[in-house]
């Protein structure tokens, strides 16, 4: 991040208004280093490439009015509370290499340890104090530009956390919710001296940005079009729910990479609808290579000869090409 910092708050606690106003930064604020603090409230939100059903305890959702909504980066589904603080960097992407996580994660680990903590980075996008994941983290790349945003658990509430989720039995060993609990942790349980939520949030601040902080604000038209976004978007069940038609072949496998599954529907010999779901962490979305294997013959030499026409890395993130064919063409 480059000397001065452009502030921005969104104002709001709706994550349909939320996500639009990151994403509309993102795309229209070609310019410059921004930093974003916000918050969400009683919300779910799932990675980009996720099934969201899949993801959600829907009886537990709908009993405390839980409002779910899809963001576009990759990784695995949050829960935010008004106990939880996010922040997004927006900034030129650089060089390829100047994508890797660590470049972003760095200065949040510096941060918490400023206040006393024993805080590092772990595996593919977590950051852990004590050995218990206080932070996720995510990115997105769009016309040069890199969102890097993540979760801080500072002092959420670990039953709604547990309780909103549905586990993945291949991430735990325990599928109850006593095993999200013993994972996660919140911030101000670590802290050497207490602080409240808004304390944190001003020393955050403070701390990433330092002497370059620039309070900066959208204009009344860029507003409009965030409520626009919003509006035709993140507030829509096409958007949140509708990715998930009926499919003839469904393959799972987990990969260091993340999750990866295959839904794809084959009439005549060839892919008539494709998606693909998972907690893998992309940069970029999937769109134009599942249109892409439309029409294509289900064979795995056709299939890997679409695959080799896309840059991968950034759709898949560490899942590499044979594994998303294993997956495509996997047998029980």
């Amino acid at each position: 991040m480059a000397a001065v910092i452009n502030y921005l708050e969104t104002g709001s606690q709706n994550p349909f208004y939320n996500l639009a106003f990151e994403e509309y930064v993102l795309a229209n604020r070609t310019e410059g280093d921004y930093l974003l603090l916000w918050q969400n409230d009683n919300t779910i939100v799932i990675g980009q490439n996720q099934n969201a059903e899949a993801e959600i305890n829907r009886a537990f959702v709908e009993e405390h009015q839980i409002r779910v909504v899809r963001r576009i980066t990759g990784g695995g589904a949050v829960y935010h509370d008004l106990g939880n603080l996010n922040y997004s960097f927006i900034t030129d992407a650089g060089e390829a290499e100047r994508l890797a996580m660590e470049r972003f994660t760095r200065p949040i680990v510096e941060v918490l340890r400023g206040l006393g903590l024993q805080a590092e980075a772990s595996g593919r996008n977590d950051i852990l104090v004590e050995g218990r994941k206080v932070s996720g983290t995510a990115q997105r790349l769009l016309r040069g530009r890199i969102l890097h945003h993540g979760t801080l658990l500072f002092d959420a509430n670990p039953g709604m956390v547990a309780g909103a989720l549905n586990v993945d039995p291949a991430k735990f060993q325990s599928k109850s919710a006593k095993s999200v609990r013993s994972r996660i942790g919140n911030i101000r349980e670590f802290l050497p001296r207490d602080m409240d939520l808004p304390a944190f949030w001003e020393y955050l601040k403070a701390a990433l940005a330092g002497s370059g902080l620039v309070s900066a604000a959208l204009s009344a038209e860029e507003l409009a079009a965030v409520e626009a976004l919003k509006a035709s978007k993140y507030d829509t069940w096409a958007w949140n729910f509708g990715r998930s038609p009926k499919y003839d072949l469904v393959n799972k496998r987990r990969f260091d990479g993340g999750g990866l599954e295959v839904r794809a529907a084959v009439e005549k010999g060839c892919i008539t609808d494709i998606v693909f779901y998972g907690d893998f962490l992309s940069v970029a979305p999937l769109g134009e290579l599942t249109e892409a294997l439309k029409g294509c013959a289900f064979r795995r030499e056709d299939a890997a000869a679409v695959l080799d026409r896309f840059p991968l890395r950034e759709l898949f993130g560490t899942i590499t090409r044979d594994e998303v064919l294993d997956t495509m063409f996997y047998v029980d």
